[in-house]
C-alpha cells in the first residue's frame, strides 16, 4: 500500500507538471465520476451548493488515491504470491492497470471514451501512469531487499 501511495505521488507530479508544461486545464474526470456515482446509487453529496461542490472537489482525488493505494496493495499481494518480474517491467504492469482501473469505471459510467481521446489525451493520462508504475515497483523493490 505504500509504494501504492508513492506511485500516486509520483502520477500526481507529473500530472501537474505536464499541467504547467502545456499550460492544460486539470481534468474535471473526477469530479464527474463523483457525480455520476451520486446519481446512479443514489448517496447524495451533502450540503449546501457551496459545500456540496467542495465535497465533490476533494471526493474526486481522493478517489484516485484510493485507487493508487489499492493497485500498489494488489501489486504487494502479487509478489507476495511469487511474481518477480524486473523493476521495468512491474512498472509496466502496474502501470497499465492503475490505468485501467481508473479509466475502465469512468468509461463504463460514460464519463468519457478512450477511442474519442487523441494523441495528447493519451499521452496526459499514459505517462503519468507509467510514472506510478514504475514508482510503486521501485519503492516495493527498495523496502523489500
Amino acid at each position: 500500500m505504500a509504494a501504492g501511495a508513492a506511485g500516486t505521488t509520483a502520477l500526481n507530479a507529473v500530472t501537474y507538471l505536464d499541467m504547467v508544461w502545456r499550460g492544460r486545464p486539470a481534468s474535471s474526470t473526477p469530479e464527474k465520476t463523483v457525480e455520476t456515482l451520486s446519481e446512479k446509487t443514489g448517496l447524495p453529496v451533502p450540503g449546501d451548493e457551496e459545500r456540496r461542490g467542495n465535497r465533490v472537489s476533494g471526493l474526486g482525488p481522493l478517489m484516485g488515491l484510493l485507487t493508487g493505494v489499492c493497485v500498489g496493495a494488489g501489486y504487494g499481494a502479487l509478489r507476495g504470491l511469487g511474481w518477480r518480474p524486473s523493476v521495468p517491467v512491474a512498472g509496466l504492469v502496474t502501470g497499465v492497470a492503475a490505468m485501467a482501473g481508473s479509466s475502465a469505471p469512468m468509461t463504463l459510467l460514460g464519463i468519457t471514451d478512450p477511442r474519442e481521446w487523441s494523441a495528447a489525451d493519451w499521452a496526459s493520462d499514459v505517462v503519468p501512469h507509467l510514472a506510478y508504475g514504475l514508482v510503486t515497483a521501485g519503492t516495493y523493490a527498495a523496502t523489500t531487499s
